[in-house]
């Protein structure tokens, strides 16, 4: 029942209400196992298990590759809609300020939301006091007392981040709409920088689909097509990002919930080593959700995790990680990547549709030009990474919920229903043979690290599927497209390891395609380095889509 085709409508609802019961949800759990490939970890030998971890602490497989600056000038310049550089340049030209910017912001969001279908990566507007903040930042580029390279420049939160005086709702109807506090962590060290929230972006339900659509929200559509999904769970945030109304956005990865919708709408993304970013003030638990940016380049990028990547006493996950040296990253950038070592393993790669696996042919081809040197790995357990991945975020998800599973479960969009009560058959034994598991894939992928400074895979096997507005409003399950989505996110969630999505071309219906580049813990800046050579000569570029704004015209 639950096998492609697609399931929505009616019979998604049906399946819903047997979701609910003893034995439609253990039916539908076996039915789930089957065709997300779970099954199969119980046949794994146990040399491939480790023992019971007691943390998630990203392994390392040696130091941080040290590298020389090349001064290879910065990326960005490409970017069509601009980076925070551009936005600062025109600041201080004079060419605009941040007041008309945040008005052309808050307008054009609202525009895009307008459309039928709807663009709109804005949930809610922070209208009052992006306004406010941007008449601060004018004043401080009228007396030339700025406070960076971020000053003035605007960003959205997706809507499971705490933004102070916008609600926090992760996706759903029934969680508090009252205005937060206090912004998080993250968003408090951006705004100290001057950056501008100009408002937060729709989810998809509590983050538990890689897809793109809520029955909850109305859900932007693709910008590059607007008959196509937008991928998820950071669905806004991307198209925020690929349509041009901000440079960078604030999104979460669990299972690839960054790097699924940069690749899906043509922009960069990545999700930094675990405990790099603080989780303080965002809904987030469990073992394998980061913070991370959406941008419209690997400046960007840089920028953000070097404003926002420090330790901070309410997350205690940040007291391991190594500080960040101001300016190291923007420098990273510089870097090119000869002498760089890129594991590629084959298997992997054969799971990508042809136009994903060609794309990222040609990207790993010109990083070989350019002195990469390339690696063949054979990973034994790799291609297990979204069965335990799915038993590990899954289950946690349901542990953190139960409460509002009990309590809200008819508020609930129907494919959540479906999900959470399948999950509630997973026993004890099952999870902490799977986190055995994820331990051994652990060890084994810090092994790999101990001989090479990158690991290259697709970052989705497909580019963005049709969905109709029908499908968009009941909400609709596709095994396949998930498990295509998912297919080579979850080995850096599972690991805690850094990972980048830079869009490398096009397929023939001109969907973007994302190229996914892991690395080492805490070696962020060996990742934007070679993300950041891709971009600087031409072969990872954000291309205008066939719906964009311009923030920067004047009225």
């Amino acid at each position: 029942m639950v096998s492609p085709p697609r399931i929505s409508g009616a019979l998604l609802r049906t399946l819903a209400k047997a979701a609910r019961t003893k034995a439609g949800s253990r039916g539908l759990y076996r039915l789930l196992r089957a065709d997300l490939k779970i099954d199969a970890l119980t046949s794994l030998a146990e040399e491939c298990r480790g023992t019971v971890p007691l943390h998630v602490r990203a392994k390392q497989g040696r130091p941080p590759r040290q590298a020389d600056d090349a001064r290879h000038a910065l990326p960005g310049n490409g970017s069509w809609s601009g980076t925070s550089a551009r936005f600062v340049a025109a600041y201080e030209s004079e060419e605009t300020t941040p007041n008309e910017v945040i008005s052309r912001c808050l307008e054009e969001a609202r525009s895009l939301a307008a459309r039928t279908p709807s663009i709109g990566p804005i949930l809610c507007y922070a209208d009052g006091d992006a306004r406010s903040e941007a008449e601060a930042a004018t004043e401080r580029y009228r007396t030339k007392r700025t406070r960076g390279p971020l000053d003035g420049v605007p960003f959205a939160v997706k809507e499971q981040t705490s933004v102070k005086n916008l609600p926090r709702q992760a996706g759903t109807t029934f969680l508090s709409a009252a205005p937060c506090l206090e912004d998080a962590t993250c968003i408090a060290r951006l705004r100290a920088a001057g950056a501008i929230v100009i408002g937060t972006t729709p989810m998809t339900e509590f983050g538990m689909s890689p897809v793109g659509q809520n029955s909850k929200r109305t859900l932007p559509k693709n910008p590059h097509a607007p008959d196509r999904i937008a991928g998820g769970s950071s669905t806004g945030s991307g198209v925020a990002v690929a349509t041009g109304l901000v440079p960078f956005a604030i999104g979460a990865d669990g299972g690839g919930s960054i790097r699924i919708p940069a690749a899906m709408n043509g922009v960069f993304g990545i999700k930094p080593t675990w405990g790099r970013i603080s989780r303080a003030g965002d809904i987030s638990s469990g073992s394998v959700a980061h913070l991370g940016p959406l941008a419209s380049s690997t400046l960007d990028l840089a920028l953000v995790l070097e404003h926002v990547g420090a330790t901070d006493s309410t997350d205690p996950e940040t007291a391991f990680a190594p500080p960040i040296e101001p300016g190291s990253l923007l420098r990273a950038l510089g870097r090119g990547v000869k002498g760089l070592r890129i594991a590629v393993d084959e298997h992997e790669w054969g799971d990508a549709s042809k136009s994903v696996e060609k794309a990222g042919r040609e990207a790993l081809r010109a990083l070989e030009r350019d002195g990469a040197v390339l690696v063949p790995v054979k990973l034994r357990m790799a291609r297990y990474a979204p069965a335990i991945g799915y038993m590990s975020i899954g289950p946690e998800s349901l542990g953190a919920l139960k409460r509002e599973w009990q309590n809200n479960a008819d508020d609930m969009g129907a494919d959540l229903q479906i999900a959470f009560g399948s999950l509630g058959v997973v026993g004890a034994l099952d999870y902490i043979e799977t986190q055995r598991l994820r331990e051994g894939l652990r060890r084994e992928i810090a092994q790999m690290f101990g001989d090479v400074d990158l690991m290259a895979l697709p970052s989705t096997a497909q580019t963005a599927a049709r969905a109709s507005q029908a499908e968009m409003s009941s909400g609709f399950l596709d095994a396949r497209l998930l498990a295509n989505l998912c297919r080579f996110a979850f080995l850096g969630n599972l690991t805690g390891l850094p990972a980048s999505s830079c869009p490398v071309g096009v397929d023939d219906d001109s969907l973007p395609i994302g190229f996914q580049l892991m690395g080492d813990a805490w070696d962020e800046a060996s990742v934007l380095a070679a993300t950041a050579h891709l971009e600087r000569t031409g072969v990872a570029c954000a291309k205008k889509p066939m719906v964009s704004t311009d923030v920067f015209r004047r009225r």
